[in-house]
């Protein structure tokens, strides 16, 4: 899996520099299937991360400014909807900007998409954090590790196991939850379907368009949801009797 990612990070990063002889086309201009992967992959990837150091950050009882500053970003993103996430990132994020520099709509979209799932990113991890017993805190102690080493050799590598399911279940719910940059005028993949099936030459085609998008969503939903089955028995996270 990570070989995957890797090697189709590689072939993004080679077309994005050389376009293998093809146009290259800025990202104002992706639509449909591959709009919704660019939303759904980039959020992915920045909210795990994001949401690990705010879950930390939200633990940090030595660093009360810290501690504040995650709680207060947590709390107020995860107080409202996704939609006015996007408004926001749409209309004023530009106004804290410096004069000259602009971002287009995607990367507006891709900041508040994946400022909110960092939100409840970081409420996941920080479950994961609480079911550790004290005892590991503890050991690690007794070890003489730092706070880092600590948290990266002993209680991460447990926490994140445990709460897998829903570390996923968070993903699932992002990929689905991209579908709404159409009201900031993005057209996503279940946009560009409502846009076909008003063209006078695909009249009455519109039970095969959207039945078409159902099972692109039930394909990469589920693929992701027994990938999370997979990892599970993998990692032995499951209590067998």
């Amino acid at each position: 899996m990570v070989g995957f990612l890797l090697a189709y990070a590689a072939l993004v990063i080679i077309y994005m520099s050389w376009g293998m002889d093809l146009t290259v086309q800025p990202t104002n201009t992706f639509g449909g299937l591959m709009l919704t992967l660019v939303l759904s992959v980039v959020a992915i990837g920045v909210s795990l991360p994001l949401g690990i150091v705010l879950a930390l950050g939200r633990r940090a009882h030595t660093m009360p400014a810290v501690q504040m500053l995650c709680i207060g970003f947590i709390e107020l993103v995860r107080a409202v909807p996704l939609i006015t996430i996007l408004f926001m990132a749409q209309f004023m994020l530009p106004l804290f900007l410096p004069e000259g520099v602009n971002f287009d709509n995607v990367v507006r979209a891709l900041v508040g998409v994946s400022m909110f799932a960092s939100a409840y990113m970081a409420e996941v991890v920080r479950g994961g954090l609480q079911a550790i017993p004290k005892g590991q805190f503890e050991a690690a102690d007794s070890l003489g590790l730092n706070f880092f080493l600590k948290m990266r050799l002993i209680i991460l590598p447990q926490a994140l196991k445990i709460v897998i399911p829903g570390i996923v279940s968070t993903f699932i719910g992002l990929f689905k939850d991209t579908s709404l940059v159409s009201i900031i005028g993005l057209m996503d993949l279940l946009l560009i379907a409502k846009s076909s099936v008003t063209d006078s030459k695909w009249l009455g085609l519109e039970h095969e368009a959207y039945f078409f998008i159902a099972l692109i969503y039930f394909v990469f939903c589920f693929g992701m949801s027994r990938y999370s089955i997979y990892l599970e028995r993998k990692l032995h996270t499951g209590h067998k009797r």
